[in-house]
């Protein structure tokens, strides 16, 4: 996923808490909706950098002076300018772009599910 190219602003902004509940009904869900997104895009977005800074790790055991690799840098500095995972989120959240999967929903809807809750 290209990180720079979300929309997402890089700064805090102020929200309209009505525009959040309206996508889910109720803030709590939002707001969890919300969490695991955004922990879902930090995952991504630290496996990604690791990926990337690994390319640049010397693997000596020696004790020697460390080098400041530039490019390392360079990548690290990428990394720090991009929009937080909380902001690409709430982007994602209001676009439309996030599929929500109400659990109780589906619980109710699925006959063998319920087949099996008697049964226990």
């Amino acid at each position: 996923m290209e990180f720079k190219k979300t929309g997402a602003e890089q700064t805090t902004i102020t929200r309209d808490v009505k525009n959040i509940v309206d996508k889910t009904g109720n803030i709590y869900k939002s707001l969890a909706v919300l969490a695991k997104r955004s922990e879902q895009l930090n995952e991504r977005m630290k496996a990604e950098l690791l990926a990337k800074l690994n390319e640049f790790a010397t693997h000596s055991d020696e004790l020697e002076e460390v080098f400041e690799n530039s490019e390392q840098i360079e990548v690290s500095k990428f990394y720090e300018r991009l929009p937080k995972p909380w902001a690409i989120a709430v982007k994602e959240l209001l676009a439309d772009q996030v599929y929500i999967r109400d659990a109780d929903k589906v619980e109710d809807e699925n006959p063998v599910a319920q087949s099996e809750k008697k049964d226990a």
